[in-house]
Parts: structure tokens; sequence; C-alpha cells
């Protein structure tokens, strides 16, 4: 693990009530002194990195720049967030972040490398971590041309659902708040003409607040930890279906894309 940088914040009001905003909640329900709801500690992640340190697809890194590998596309592969204790709204946030992990791997598709980065939230005055967040990118080369292969659509089963279409506004508004200008997520003809793709993508972040969010205010609950697995990529203004199952151990959950197929897979223990 590399020497971490470290950054002092603020979890500030204002930005708080503009995460409520933005999920169509009551600003004014969020007060200093508030613990800060879980899931939404994303725009505390946010490095102020320079417009020169970036990489061409504009993805700024989190605190720490990201090394290129020669590899131009990123995407985010997964996360592991362990929530040992509340933020508190209004309070000092130091942010202490570094790389944990690079692998390069040589695959059928040609070269690629996973970056793992690790984030470390205080909050004053305690003296150890309230939130650790592991996040795991894939950078690979040069998109290809990608086929026009339509799957058959996929049926949802679970215990609890939740239909959800993000729009260009809500993938604007979370990438401003979190400090994220990869260009993936708000603009689309670099999407399209550079990374092959066939639309605006959904931030990996976002799909993972929107099932926190649905743990918090459909079912009621407050995870210790939740591990994602990204597996397709999301895109904007298609229809997206939230899935939670009870497991043995705590929940199962999922984000399945507008055919039903599964793109985005957490585990949620003991919640």
């Amino acid at each position: 693990m590399t020497e971490p940088a470290v950054s002092t914040d603020v979890c500030a009001l204002g930005a708080v009530r503009r995460i409520a905003a933005m999920l169509d909640l009551d600003p004014d329900a969020f007060i200093d002194g508030a613990p800060l709801p879980r899931g939404w500690h994303f725009c505390l992640l946010g490095g102020a990195t320079r417009r020169s340190d970036m990489r061409a697809d504009g993805f700024p890194g989190f605190g720490v720049p990201m090394p290129d590998l020669g590899l131009p596309r990123l995407m985010l592969a997964g996360r592991r967030v362990d929530y040992r204790r509340d933020l508190v709204i209004g309070n000092t946030v130091e942010r202490r972040s570094s790389f944990a992990k690079v692998t390069r791997k040589q695959t059928a598709s040609g070269e690629t490398a996973f970056v793992t980065i690790q984030h470390e939230l205080t909050s004053s005055p305690d003296a150890v971590p309230a939130i650790v967040e592991e996040q795991t990118y894939i950078l690979l080369g040069p998109a290809k041309t990608r086929g026009g292969v339509d799957k058959p659509n996929e049926t949802v089963n679970a215990e609890h659902t939740k239909v959800v279409t993000p729009d260009d506004t809500l993938l604007f508004q979370y990438s401003a708040l979190g400090f994220n200008s990869h260009k993936i997520h708000i603009d689309r003809v670099y999407a399209r003409d550079v990374e092959g793709l066939p639309d605006l993508v959904v931030n990996g972040g976002l799909a993972t607040l929107l099932l926190t969010e649905f743990l918090r205010v459909d079912l009621g609950l407050t995870p210790a930890r939740i591990v994602t697995k990204h597996t397709a990529p999301l895109y904007c203004s298609r229809q997206m279906t939230l899935a939670a199952d009870l497991a043995p151990n705590g929940w199962r959950l999922r984000v399945h894309d507008d055919r039903g197929a599964v793109a985005l897979e957490a585990e949620v223990p003991g919640a």
C-alpha cells in the first residue's frame, strides 16, 4: 500500500441537503448534528484533482492520481464499504486515500489492470475511522467494435423490488456532488464515439447509493457493510430494477438492467 494522501473536509449541511434534493427527499429534514445517512459519504471522496492531472477520459481519481498504465478506458469493478460508526453532519472529516493494490493481467480481449484504492474517513473528535471503503477499478485497452446481438429479456424474481430510471439530470447531479468528471457519465458523444457505448453509463457509485437507499428507506435497514460487484454497465434513461432477498447471513441485492439481466450484485451481511 502506498503512502496515503491526507485531506480534511467538512460534512457540510449544504452538501447533505443537495444530496437529499437529488434523491427527491425533503432537504430541511437534515440538520447539523444528525447522523449522515449511510451511503451519502460519497461527496467526501471527491479529490481536488487539478485538470492537468486528470486522465484523458476525465476521471479525476479520488484523492490519489489514477495510474494510466497505457490503458485508456476505466470502469468500476466493485467496492466494499465498512460502516463502523456514523459520520455526523457538520463535523470535520479527515480522509486518508491510498493505492492498496495494482494487478495487471493478460486476457483474451487484451491487457487489463485492476487498481484498488482504499479510503478511510475519520470524523473529529474520533481517533479511528468511521468508514473504510475499498474501490476496485478495471482499466482496459481501446474500445473495440461492439456486436449488436440482443439477448432475450429475463424475469426479475425477488422478495422486494423497486423500479427506477436514472436520467441525464440524476447522473449530472451525482457526478457534480462527487466531483467525478469521468466522461462516460456526462459526455454522450464521448461515450458513444470514443468508448463505443450505446449511451451514458450510470455511475457505479450511484447504482450502489440507490441500493443503499432502497435498504434504508424502503426496507428500514441500516447496513454495517456492503460489498458490490459490477458485472455489466447500466445505461442512462433505461429502466433498472432494484431487487433484495433475505439470505441466511444477511441480504442479497441486485440491480437488473432494462432487459432483466444482472448488472450489479451486492451482499449486506447481518443487516
